[in-house]
């Protein structure tokens, strides 16, 4: 998998994860709020620093 394919999983799982899932495939990114985005991105962060600290 690809870096960009692993981000873009991250975004998905995220949204998955906060019950966001049906709405993102729903409408898309663009019909995300701003604080919908902001939760997915730094639940993505979190994600990204738990698996850093776990290599």
């Amino acid at each position: 998998m690809s870096q960009w394919e692993d981000e873009k999983a991250l975004k998905y799982r995220a949204a998955a994860h906060l019950g966001l899932l049906d709405k993102l495939l729903a409408v898309g990114w663009a019909g995300l709020s701003t604080q919908e985005t902001g939760r997915i991105g730094g639940l993505v962060g979190a994600m990204k620093r738990r698996q850093r600290k776990e290599q």
